[in-house]
Parts: C-alpha cells; structure tokens; sequence
C-alpha cells in the first residue's frame, strides 16, 4: 500500500527540474523562464531598496520562489544583481547594434543609435544601478570592475565597430574612430548623465534628447564626414 506524497515532498518535486533529455525539463538551475522570474522580482526589490537594504528573504517572497529555488540559481545578492546589470546591458547592446543599420543613411543610423543609448543610459533603472555600484565601490571593488568590465560589447565598442565599416567604405573620414566613437557619445549625452547620476535631474524627455543628439550629429559629421574632391 502506498501513502499519499506529503506536501514538502510534492513542493520539492515541483521546484525541481530535470535535464531537457529526461522529458524536456530543464535540470536544476537551468529553466530560463525561471530564472527570469527571479530577476524580475530582484529587479522590483533592488528599485525599492539600496543593495545593501535588500535581502534574499525580500527577493524571495517578491520573486515567488522558495529559498533553496534562489540559491540554485544565484549564490549570492552581488550574483544576483550582476545578473541583472548583465541582462540590462545585453538588452541595451542588442538594441544599439539594431539601430546601426548599414543600409541607413549615416545621419538615421547615428540618430538611432543615440536617441537609444542616451535613453537607455538616463532611464530610472540604469541610473539608480550605477549609483549601487558608486555606492558600495570602496568596500566591493570588484562589483564595480565587473559592472563597467564583465562583457566585451558596450556602447563605445558597437559604435566604434560601425565606424570603421564607414571609414573603409568611405563614407566617413576618421584616423582614430575609438576615439570619434566616445567623442559622439559624449556630444549626445551633454549635459545629461552626471545632473541624472547625481539626483539633480529627472530623466529627460525625448523632446530634448532628440535636440542633443541632432546637434551631436551635424557637429560630429562635420568633423568626420567624407571630405570632397576640393576639401
């Protein structure tokens, strides 16, 4: 005769998850849609709180998930919000390297790529991470290095990659296109990132983001733009 499954062993077998191979689950720590699910509810806590006011049980109980659940995925709250600074910066990366279209005008292609970086930078959520990392610096140097250093791809790097197309292809005029890259995106972001980092600001409307950014590309085109036959 056998017994009814008690309930933490129907729980367990519930936030438990096999290999893909063995009936197309995903095996511990490995389900995506999990996963996101906990980001997600880390994403709301750390908006609520600083990191250091944050709590697994806090992220947890927002996330839905059990306690061992959270620790199969992330070892740790610095794992988790590296995670999620991560995530942020993919998002970010995919949607500038989109934006650079190669069949574009230059001036469109620029203008995408600005208007979406400066609004991805000046966002509530990308500012108040930055002042997370700003915040715990002296004591976790090495949140710090991961946030600004973890992955190869960032604004600078997609621009600069598209530049260098431009200028074999001859469209654009550049001898150091890593610096002409930060130089446009400094231009687009005048007057924005240090009055957000800083609270002395909101976020700005897109109104005056358009303005910056088509003033950063007639002064960047200028420059660099393809010189004609007379100079």
């Amino acid at each position: 005769m056998t017994s009814a499954k008690s309930a933490p062993q129907e729980n367990f077998l519930q936030d438990k998850q096999q290999h893909p191979s063995s009936g197309g689950r995903h095996a511990a720590g490995e389900d995506p849609v999990k996963r996101e699910q906990i980001l997600e509810g880390a994403k709301r806590v750390f908006m609520r709180s600083n990191f250091d006011a944050a709590s697994m049980n806090d992220i947890t109980r927002e996330a839905g998930v059990s306690k061992g659940t959270l620790y199969v995925y992330f070892e740790n709250k610095e794992d988790l919000f590296e995670a999620l600074i991560a995530r942020e910066r993919n998002r970010i990366v995919s949607s500038i390297k989109q934006s650079l279209n190669d069949i574009e005008p230059i001036e469109e292609a620029l203008h995408d790529f600005a208007v979406t970086l400066v609004t991805s930078i000046t966002s509530d959520y990308t500012i108040r991470a930055m002042r997370t990392v700003l915040g715990v610096i002296d004591r976790m140097p090495q949140l710090a290095q991961r946030f600004f250093t973890a992955t190869p791809e960032n604004g600078y790097t997609v621009l600069k990659a598209y530049l260098d197309q431009q200028v074999a292809a001859g469209e654009l005029s550049i001898d150091d296109t890593e610096l002409a890259a930060k130089q446009f995106i400094e231009l687009s972001m005048a007057g924005f990132f240090k009055g957000r980092l800083f609270g002395m600001c909101d976020a700005p409307p897109a109104d005056r983001i358009e303005k910056n950014v088509e003033s950063a590309i007639r002064v960047f085109l200028a420059a660099y733009g393809r010189k004609s036959n007379g100079g």
